[in-house]
């Protein structure tokens, strides 16, 4: 595969001349787009719309359905040149679980948010419905005031991987039987 040299410049298209990919395997409630509609109203559209040479959506589906629930006439777009029909359908997939492959550093999120709440920022941009927030809330106050019964020793064991790949093997594999695990990488 050949390297990419430059990123392909955005250019601005019509919603309308958009086309969405019929066979979009992923779903957009409306309680969803109505979050990504917020999210742009609070931090402008800042990922671009992928489309094909013809204007079909390859990724951002959900995010050409809250530009047109906002009445917004234009939205930023890159168009990936020369992918087979192949790589269209496979990337309308993998850009969306490949995203869903990331974790989340609990302790980091938690400690982002509470700041983020002690800012009077609005956490419903965030994404997270009212019980993911009370339950991340409730898991740092606790480890802000641990209660003595509540404590347990904690151990720990370093594992080193030749690299990334087998760093994922690992981790992955330890977390499906049920440890609690971090990648930290040194």
């Amino acid at each position: 595969m050949e390297k990419m040299s430059k990123l392909p410049p955005y250019q601005l298209k019509k919603t309308d001349d958009l086309i969405p990919y019929v066979n979009n395997s992923r779903t957009h409630s409306e309680p969803q787009v109505n979050q990504i509609a917020s999210s742009i109203k609070e931090f402008g559209f800042t990922n671009p719309v992928l489309i094909d040479e013809d204007g079909g959506v390859i990724a951002g589906h959900g995010r050409l359905m809250a530009a047109r629930k906002l009445g917004i006439d234009e939205v930023p777009t890159i168009t990936l040149l020369g992918l087979t029909e192949a790589q269209k359908k496979a990337y309308v997939i993998a850009d969306n679980k490949l995203a869903l492959n990331a974790g989340w550093d609990e302790s980091v999120l938690s400690l982002e948010i509470m700041s983020l709440s002690e800012m009077d920022f609005d956490l419903d941009l965030l994404g997270f419905d009212v019980n993911e927030l009370a339950r991340i809330v409730d898991e740092i106050e606790e480890d802000l005031d641990p209660k003595e019964e509540s404590y347990s020793e904690v151990f720990n064991v370093l594992i080193e991987c030749k690299d990334e790949q087998e760093q994922e093997n690992v981790f992955n594999r330890l977390d499906s039987e049920g440890y609690k695990c971090r990648v930290q990488s040194l």
